[in-house]
């Protein structure tokens, strides 16, 4: 039990520190190569989408922000990201048919491919609280009620 309780110490003094990095100044995000604005980008994230939601025929896509240059430092639990953030809203049917309510995903996007997404079906809680910064950062910023 000793070892379980130093583990998530571990593990949780490892999250808290890699989140208290300061963020990367204009010349570290000019260092990366974003690739051109994808003019398509509806269409690469539908297209990324269709295999990941339930019922993506009848799934409710908002595409809130972007395409944005967006920079995700790397930390402990996340490599870091670059590239042309896009904050989307999504709110797909459960099995039952019925819509569970929309959350949010951020997508970065370099040379027309999604090279990372954050907050999805198949993430898990850390990628949740990215994906809401990321869409904050973005301009959409996601409130639950």
């Amino acid at each position: 039990m000793r070892r379980i309780a130093m583990f998530l110490a571990i593990l949780g003094s490892g999250a808290l520190t890699g989140g208290c990095q300061s963020p990367p100044t204009k010349e570290e995000m000019a260092a990366y190569d974003y690739g051109p604005r994808p003019e398509n980008y509806e269409k690469i994230i539908r297209d990324y989408l269709w295999n990941k939601l339930l019922d993506p025929g009848n799934a409710i896509v908002e595409f809130k922000a972007g395409p944005k240059q967006l920079y995700q430092q790397d930390t402990a639990l996340r490599p870091r990201q670059w590239g042309w953030g896009v904050c989307v809203w999504i709110n797909d049917k459960n099995m039952r048919g019925d819509y569970d309510g929309a959350y949010p995903m951020v997508f970065f996007i370099r040379d027309g491919k999604i090279v990372a997404a954050n907050g999805g079906t198949d993430d898990n809680i850390i990628g949740w609280r990215y994906a809401r910064t990321g869409c904050n950062e973005l301009g959409a910023p996601f409130v639950t009620r």
